[in-house]
């Protein structure tokens, strides 16, 4: 199955890896790296397993989560019949519902 990166998910990981890059060195931004990769093979091949609290708080059917293992990242999803769209890649600590409403169409 395809992931698709919308453009505000891919503007929250080059965030992401230049932050811990500047605060943790080069390495730990490669293992941000990794972790995402490893998260975004599994949304591929388990679509389904992301966990579904935030389309029940903000009314948007099927929008799922996927956690990074070893960083507080989400990997917010919906997936499709062919292909996963990623929409974001937040903080856990963000205000989720906030930054997910902003711009749903991205």
């Amino acid at each position: 199955m395809q992931a698709n990166l919308r453009s505000l998910a891919a503007k929250d990981i080059d965030a992401a890896v230049a932050y811990y890059r500047n605060e943790a060195g080069q390495q730990t931004a490669l293992d941000l790296v990794d972790a995402l990769e490893a998260a975004i093979n599994h949304i591929r091949q388990h679509p389904l397993t992301g966990s579904l609290r935030f389309a029940y708080e903000l009314e948007i059917p099927e929008l799922r989560s996927w956690p990074l293992r070893k960083f507080p990242y989400l990997i917010f999803y919906m997936p499709d019949d062919d292909r996963i769209d990623i929409w974001r890649v937040l903080h856990a600590r963000r205000d989720i519902p906030a930054h997910l409403t902003a711009d749903q169409t991205s």
